[in-house]
């Protein structure tokens, strides 16, 4: 095939979670989007772990949501156990999650990419780019076949020169049974940009049939199992349940007495792992003080009974596998379908990377998911709609318009990312957000819908569903402030108030810890017929009050050094007063905004005067800056 008799607008290369955001949004949009992926039956394939959401996580899955992308209705759809976890806790740090049927996820989302308009989907293995007067043209696929177009997204996932590890087996692959990618490695190496080596794991799968349930805690799915997405219904499948074991001392002694047929520490292996999902191996290294860890046995889907045991990822050998996981509770019978393994695989170092996910030295190159450094489903998937957006919008004429650190989680990682690096693969926590308070997973559609609807990336069906929901929302906050009580009135219906003489209204009285909605629901019954997702807003909103209105404070304060931006072309060695070791910084990431440059490690207080002093003596910016 040769598309210079059909050429495309955006070229997408992977089919994972990355790849499909970002080509079903370029082709929301309305770009001519072409997906090349190894293998049309492997699109959407949960690699790891057959789950979505979490704490921090989930967040990201709400905005993919509201941006209308796809993973929040696929994982309602292909959901079999739903849990709001940190639900005892404030809902900024609550964090919806599923179990996911494997299979169902991956038909769900071949199915809605094939019923996507604009976008064509062909298998094709891409080694290379086409690269013509310093910008990209088109990519090569390793049978030499060219695609060309002005945008090119990559989600190459683990596949950048990939290689297995279990025990002495070391096999190229970019995961099982698929070969790395070789030559598209090579020529981002030839382009001069910062990369490196990380490494993820996986634990063994494990035969349903041959675990000892009926010896085992078991955990079940909430009683009222709540969406991801603001397009979903109630939830009404019937919800598995997860085992529950744990680790002892056998288990670490077999281990401890086999590290050297560890990746890691054999010696094998030199890319760095999550810190956060430590390999068994590692918890029994760094927490040598600790008699057991705790498993989930995960079932895998509703018509296979293969389990995944959530918290062994391993990367020893098969035989050692088979011996530790028998000195596991429930497991001592197990048989094991695919043994576990540690991967290794290139990435480029984000900071390469401007914040609408585009190569600063290669112009229409974007990257997107963990071959920027992150790890996750949910972060390779909030990445792959911004990349796939702003492919399309630069293909269009549009100009970049990213999220930024006040206004959603997706702006807080792609910050991070582009400013501060990686050191270990990425993963987004609750913490990460200065503004966690307003970037809450309940309110991600009211940040980000309206947003998603001017950058052209939500369709007709979210915006109305959208605008139904602002306005009812807005009815019940303006009755919300019209009713009211005065301290008497208030006392009368048995509710404890100061006697101050102030009338308060519905959502002040919904700030008492001690009042509830049904008690003012008996006082005034009209706000019974308020819809749920509302009237869970207004409590919300009632509930954190003063506090909003202080993170505004601190808002228009990030805001400030936000919109302070500075000059593409600024000369860093012009700049007085900067240490050697702030300049470089500051060269290698070039922040378009002062707040960027503040975010930049080693870059001091004193660095930031220096420089808003020399952009305040710049002519040319003097009015940008006063």
């Amino acid at each position: 095939m040769s598309s210079t008799r059909n050429p495309w607008d955006v070229i997408v290369i992977g089919g994972g979670h990355a790849g499909c955001e970002a080509a079903a949004a370029a082709a929301r949009f309305g770009a001519r989007t072409l997906l090349l992926t190894h293998k049309r039956a492997t699109i959407g394939e949960m690699s790891c772990n057959p789950a979505i959401g979490g704490l921090g996580k989930g967040h990201l899955v709400r905005e993919i949501d509201a941006l209308d992308g796809l993973m929040g209705r696929l994982a309602d759809a292909a959901g079999i156990q739903f849990r709001l976890l940190n639900r005892s806790k404030g809902p900024a740090v609550r964090g919806p999650r599923a179990q996911i049927d494997r299979r169902l996820y991956r038909e769900a989302m071949q199915a809605a990419l094939d019923a996507q308009p604009n976008l064509t989907i062909e298998e094709a293995a891409v080694e290379d780019l086409v690269v013509e007067a310093g910008r990209v043209a088109g990519v090569v696929s390793g049978d030499g076949r060219t695609w060309r177009a002005g945008r090119v997204v990559l989600t190459t996932g683990t596949f950048l020169k990939g290689v297995i590890h279990r025990g002495e087996a070391r096999i190229p692959a970019g995961r099982v049974g698929e070969a790395p990618a070789i030559g598209l490695s090579d020529r981002l190496y030839s382009l001069g940009l910062a990369m490196g080596r990380l490494k993820t794991g996986t634990p063994a799968r494990l035969d349903g049939s041959s675990i000892a349930w009926g010896r085992l805690e078991m955990q079940a799915g909430d009683a009222e199992p709540v969406p991801f997405s603001f397009l979903s219904g109630p939830l009404t499948r019937a919800q598995i349940a997860c085992g529950v074991t744990w680790t002892n001392a056998e288990t670490h002694r077999i281990i401890a007495e086999r590290l050297g047929e560890s990746a890691v520490y054999g010696g094998r292996a030199t890319g760095r792992g999550p810190r956060y999902c430590p390999s068994i191996e590692d918890k029994v290294v760094r927490f040598a003080d600790r008699s057991s860890h705790q498993i989930f046995l995960e079932p895998e889907g509703l018509d296979d009974d293969t389990v995944y045991p959530n918290g062994i990822s391993t990367s020893v050998s098969e035989a050692t596998q088979d011996l530790f996981l028998r000195t596991i509770p429930g497991l001592e019978a197990v048989r094991v379908r695919r043994y576990g393994y540690a991967i290794e695989y290139d990435y480029v170092d984000p900071r390469e990377l401007a914040p609408d996910l585009s190569v600063k030295r290669l112009p229409g190159l974007y990257l997107a998911g963990q071959i920027n450094g992150t790890t996750g489903y949910e972060e390779a998937a909030a990445q792959g709609l911004i990349a796939g957006l702003h492919a399309a919008r630069a293909a269009s004429g549009a100009i970049a318009a990213s999220l930024a650190r006040d206004e959603a989680y997706i702006g807080v990682m792609i910050d991070d990312l582009v400013t501060r690096g990686v050191s270990e693969p990425y993963r987004m926590f609750t913490s990460r957000a200065e503004f966690r308070l307003t970037l809450r997973a309940d309110n991600a559609d009211q940040r980000l819908t309206a947003r998603g609807i001017g950058l052209g990336v939500v369709g007709a069906e979210r915006a109305a569903a959208f605008h139904v929901k602002s306005a009812a929302l807005a009815a019940a906050r303006d009755q919300a402030a019209a009713l009211q009580l005065t301290p008497g009135e208030a006392a009368r219906h048995g509710l404890a108030v100061k006697a101050d003489g102030q009338r308060r209204n519905l959502i002040q009285l919904l700030a008492y810890p001690d009042i509830r909605f049904e008690t003012l629901a008996a006082i005034w019954p009209e706000i019974g017929a308020w819809p749920a997702p509302v009237r869970e807003q207004v409590e919300i909103d009632a509930a954190y009050a003063g506090y909003l209105d202080r993170q505004q404070a601190d808002v228009a304060a990030f805001r400030r050094d936000e919109d302070l931006m500075l000059p593409a072309e600024l000369d860093y060695g012009a700049v007085g007063g900067l240490s050697n070791e702030a300049r470089e910084k500051l060269r290698a990431v070039a922040p378009r905004t002062l707040g960027q440059a503040s975010r930049i490690e080693g870059v001091t207080p004193g660095a930031l005067t220096a420089l808003l002093a020399h952009v305040r003596r710049s002519p040319a910016r003097r009015s940008d800056v006063a």
